[in-house]
């Protein structure tokens, strides 16, 4: 089988990154989150390769509490026969390019290196590279079944479109609408390693209140930027203690905490009134969510009552758990790892992630998931939610050809 595999996936080189550079090029960027228009495409480039696509549009309500103006979920059935589901799960969303790319951020550019060839553009390797992977392996599985091969039990791929915003209208809404019960699942990750954990993340926006007044008459106002800047450096001078909480998970060292935005103020001349600010705080497998938001919570208000007249409140924006490892999670990780070492000669690690993925939304229902695909062995080589995002193309093939054979070895009877 594995002899078929490779000959299908040979032939097909080029009408796979073919398929890559069609999704690159059409934006997804989240926010603002509008991307049913490259799901129609998504759609229409796999009816193409001979799949019946369902198309799941998100109910308006839904997606706009989600912060997203339009989600429009995929799912891929093959039934090969009597067996498990294995659901493969890639997201098509991306953050917003940014600054500092040398290639176009939607040109799905392909430059040949002395060590081979890459694409460049957003979601290339994050995570449009694993709508490429999964679906040729799933075509590589039907080739092999043509020819003979014996399988037994469905593949589904399940490809979604908010990913970066957490996922709820996305994995979550598919299994809570009740459209997919997989038995094992595989998210897209990279093509060196199998992520087995990862880290959850919060998110709270606080907003410290204090009392306008005119600029020529300062002392008459409670100045709430001055207020956020005490509130600022509290939670800058916290930091320094997250070093010292541990995980075992390798790949994970300890949580962190950033402040991604903020805004407030009317006027150059007036004492704003109102300060905004949202925090990012990583959360280790085995942290309580609930008691990291309320330390936060308690350390925010209580510098900003330093300041007579002023308070601050926090509001909870997203919480996303850690992925936990689920029983039967060896079984799956230990297909793809042989295989992935049988095709590169290299030991495969099962390691942990520092970022969070839509992966914990299977795991919270207690379904086996590991992360794996097309790309490198770090984020920072891909240029992940960076300038220059890439891929290269022999990850992409790697990538395909270990989830195909991992898949096979699932799915023998």
């Amino acid at each position: 089988m594995n002899d078929i595999i490779a000959a299908f996936l040979d032939a097909e080189e080029a009408h796979q990154v073919a398929f890559l550079a069609e999704l690159v090029k059409s934006p997804t960027d989240n926010p603002p989150g509008d991307c049913a228009a490259h799901a129609a495409l998504a759609k229409r480039l796999l009816e193409e390769l001979g799949f019946e696509v369902e198309a799941h549009p998100v109910p308006q309500d839904a997606v706009h509490a989600a912060g997203m103006k339009s989600v429009t979920n995929l799912i891929v059935r093959h039934r090969f026969g009597d067996g498990p589901t294995i659901a493969l799960n890639a997201h098509g969303d991306v953050v917003p390019p940014g600054s500092g790319w040398e290639h176009a951020p939607y040109g799905a550019e392909i430059v040949e290196t002395a060590d081979g060839r890459r694409m460049y553009g957003r979601g290339a390797a994050v995570s449009k590279s694993d709508f490429a992977s999964y679906a040729w392996a799933l075509l590589a599985l039907r080739k092999a079944a043509e020819q003979g091969a014996a399988l037994a039990g469905t593949v589904e791929l399940h490809f979604t479109y908010d990913e970066e915003i957490g996922g709820t209208v996305g994995p979550q809404w598919i299994l809570e609408q009740g459209l997919s019960t997989p038995d094992y699942v595989i998210c897209a990750g990279f093509s060196h390693a199998v992520i087995t954990a990862h880290n959850g993340c919060l998110h709270l926006e606080a907003t410290v209140t204090g009392k306008i007044g005119h600029a020529a008459e300062p002392e008459r106002a409670v100045d709430a930027l001055e207020v956020t800047n005490a509130v600022l450096s509290a939670l800058y001078a916290s930091r320094a203690a997250l070093a010292d909480i541990h995980t075992d998970v390798p790949g994970i060292v300890s949580p962190t905490l950033v402040v991604g935005t903020i805004e407030g103020g009317i006027n150059t001349n007036v004492v704003p009134d109102s300060v905004r600010f949202r925090i990012d705080r990583r959360i280790l497998p085995g942290e309580s969510v609930d008691a990291v938001e309320q330390g936060l919570t308690e350390l925010i208000r209580s510098a900003a009552a330093a300041f007579p007249g002023a308070s601050a409140s926090v509001e909870r924006i997203m919480a996303a758990l850690p992925l936990v490892p689920q029983p039967g999670w060896e079984k799956i990780a230990d297909a793809i790892r042989a295989a992935a070492a049988d095709l590169t000669g290299e030991e495969i690690p099962y390691v942990g992630a520092k970022l969070f993925t839509d992966a914990r939304l299977y795991a919270e229902k207690g379904i086996p998931v590991v992360l794996y695909g097309a790309g490198p062995r770090t984020l920072a080589e891909a240029g992940g939610h960076n300038s220059d995002e890439n891929l290269d193309l022999a990850d992409l093939r790697l990538g395909t050809e270990a989830v195909a054979r991992a898949v096979a070895t699932l799915l023998t009877p």
